[in-house]
Formats: C-alpha cells, sequence, structure tokens
C-alpha cells in the first residue's frame, strides 16, 4: 500500500495516519483540501516527499470542490486552496513545489472546460506520485554503491516508504542495499520529540527483516566514536543551491560528529527537495512546532508543570560537513553549487524528454 493515493471509487485521497504506528494501522479519507492541510500540519503524513504528493491529491480536491462556473473562477479558488496547503508546513520545500505543478497544469489554456482542467490536476497529481516511486528506486540503488557487504548504518527519523509515496530515500538506500543481498545492520535514532525513529523507521525495517537496534538520539556520537558505524544516511526537507541540507532536528549534531570521527555523511536527496532558488541553508524558514510535543510523551506530562520549551522540527547542515549527496541523477559531490544544479537541471530535461 502506497503511504498517500486517490481512491477512485470514492473520488477522495486517502493516506495512512502515521500517528497511530506502530500500535495501529490506520488509513484515513479526506473529501476536502482544509483536511488534507490539516493532516500534513498534524502529521497524519510528514516526510518531504510524501507530503508533496498529499498536497498535490489536495489541490485535485480543491478543483473537485469549488462550485465554479468558470475557469477564472476555479483559478481563484485554487489559489486560495494552495495558499492554505503551502502554509500547513513551511520548511518542506515538495509540498510548495507540489502545489505549483497542479497550479501550472491548472493555468494551461489549452483545456477547454472545467472538467478539463479538473481532471488533467488529478492525472498530473497521479504521475507525481508515480514518478516519485519511482525515482526513490533509483537514487537507493544509487546509494547502495555506498553500502558494502557487513556495513552499520546510521539512520535518524524515517525516511523510508512511510516518508514517501513508497519505497523511500535514506531508508531506501538501505531496502536496496538488503536485496542486494548485503549484510547489513542499522543503528535507529529514536528521534525525539515525536519518535520517528522508534515508531515508524522500527516498524519499517521490522516488517522486512533487515538487522537493526534501536538507540537514544544521544547515543549516536558514542558508536561513532567507538568505530560502530560506517556510514550516516539522512533525508532532507530542503536542500539550498550551496548544499546546505534542512532536515529533521538533531540531523546537524550528526554530521559535525560524523565529520569528527572521519565517518561518511550522505543525506540521500530527490532533486525535487532541490531549491535552487535559496543561496544557502540560513534562507531556509525552521517550522517551530508546539511545546507540548517537548513536553509531553503521548499524552503524559515529563516535565513540571507550567514550563515552556523550544521545538524547532528542523536543523540546517552546512554543506561542508556533507560528504555526497544521493539523488536519482546520481551521487553528487563537492562543489555542490556547480554540481546539484547540473544534477536538477539534468533530471529536468529528462522529465521534459518523457513528457514530449
Amino acid at each position: 500500500m502506497r503511504t498517500v493515493f486517490w481512491d477512485y471509487d470514492s473520488d477522495s485521497t486517502k493516506m495512512i495516519d502515521q500517528r497511530q504506528l506502530p500500535w495501529e494501522f490506520i488509513v484515513a479519507e479526506f473529501t476536502d483540501y482544509r483536511e488534507v492541510a490539516r493532516s500534513i500540519n498534524e502529521m497524519y503524513v510528514r516526510g518531504a516527499p510524501a507530503i508533496g504528493a498529499a498536497a498535490a491529491f489536495g489541490m485535485a480536491l480543491a478543483a473537485r470542490q469549488s462550485t465554479a462556473k468558470d475557469r477564472l473562477a476555479l483559478l481563484r479558488d485554487l489559489e486560495t486552496a494552495a495558499s492554505t496547503l503551502n502554509a500547513a508546513r513551511p520548511t518542506a520545500v515538495n509540498l510548495a513545489w507540489g502545489v505549483r505543478r497542479m497550479l501550472r497544469v491548472a493555468a494551461n489554456e489549452e483545456l477547454e472546460s472545467i472538467d478539463d482542467v479538473r481532471d488533467a490536476i488529478l492525472a498530473e497529481a497521479q504521475k507525481l506520485a508515480d514518478e516519485d516511486v519511482e525515482l526513490n528506486k533509483r537514487m537507493g540503488y544509487n546509494g547502495a554503491e555506498l553500502i558494502s557487504d557487513g556495513d552499520t548504518i546510521l539512520h535518524h527519523c524515517n525516511t523510508g516508504a512511510l516518508a514517501t509515496v513508497d519505497w523511500g530515500t535514506a531508508l531506501g538506500v538501505v531496502f536496496a542495499a538488503h536485496e542486494q543481498g548485503k549484510k547489513i545492520h542499522v543503528l535507529v535514532d529514536e528521534t525525539r520529540p515525536r519518535l520517528q525513529g522508534a515508531r515508524l523507521t522500527a516498524w519499517e525495517l521490522h516488517q522486512r527483516g533487515i538487522s537493526f537496534d534501536l538507540i537514544a538520539d544521544n547515543a549516536a556520537g558514542h558508536f561513532m566514536r567507538t568505530g560502530q558505524v560506517d556510514i550516516v544516511l539522512v533525508g532532507s526537507d530542503r536542500t539550498a543551491a550551496n548544499g546546505d541540507v534542512a532536515n529533521k532536528i538533531g540531523t546537524y549534531k550528526l554530521a559535525v560528529v560524523a565529520k569528527e570521527n572521519g565517518v561518511p555523511f550522505y543525506p540521500v536527496v530527490p532533486t525535487s527537495t532541490v531549491d535552487l532558488e535559496l543561496a544557502h541553508g540560513d534562507l531556509i524558514p525552521i517550522e517551530e512546532r508546539s511545546d507540548e510535543e517537548v513536553l509531553e510523551v503521548f499524552g503524559k506530562s515529563i516535565a513540571p508543570a507550567g514550563i515552556t520549551a523550544r521545538n524547532p522540527a528542523f536543523d540546517v547542515t552546512p554543506h561542508r560537513y556533507v560528504t555526497g549527496i544521493v539523488t536519482e541523477a546520481g551521487i553528487v559531490y563537492p562543489p555542490f553549487v556547480k554540481n546539484l544544479r547540473a544534477a536538477v537541471e539534468a533530471e529536468e530535461k529528462g522529465r521534459l524528454e518523457i513528457g514530449d
């Protein structure tokens, strides 16, 4: 089952409610784009590629919800929906990317009727989702070239099938290496405060029968200093043009410690997550979430009453700590300003040629 998908029988978008894992497997259904925006904000769905697909299907819902009688009115309704969806989570660039892609389709003047626009947006959202699965597999096997038989891989947050439409980014590399028959072991950061590593990554690895141990986030430095880690693999919610990487909070600390101990550090990044319009990572907006996520665990307070907390959801890893960036177009090495742009442009050119 895909993480997020369109149900053609009910004309709705559905997604795995990741808040309930690993205890329950629940598929939520949405018929209103505002509810899709809420689901993104409340983390029914998370992970940059999955958020992008959810937003695209949210735009398809918005087109169907609209009572517009002409194209101009429909476009106004879609712009309103786009603003609502874009506000759901500001750091993940795939969200805005997916929304923009749907707006470009809607603006195509060759579409003669409102229903043609609605159908075209849904078809493009489905195409976006299908592309995500295909490029994730390419990216996974590109990254698997970095993995040797017997390696121990340190992984942060969740970057598997649950973070994408299917397969995964950094965990997709792990899955590819496992399929190749390599004997690998994964050290899984629990990933406070929402425990995506403990709840989701551990669940995915267990489902696939891949060897792993769950570790406290603060134990990662110990394992690297004592030579028990061969490579660090992480995802990215937005990558700047110079190779700075915004990812789940705690990634920066891993990168610094990896550099100190000579451990290769590789973000695994679809080119859709590369924002060439941002020169460096300090320009990336960092989402700050409710302090309840830090003060409580599953609804139970773990701190004194009446105190406050800070809860940035992401941090930025400067490119000097990045060994290389795995993409569907290949593994990109420094200088990132030049080579990341080349990878993005090559991938975009390939998609255009396929579309033509």
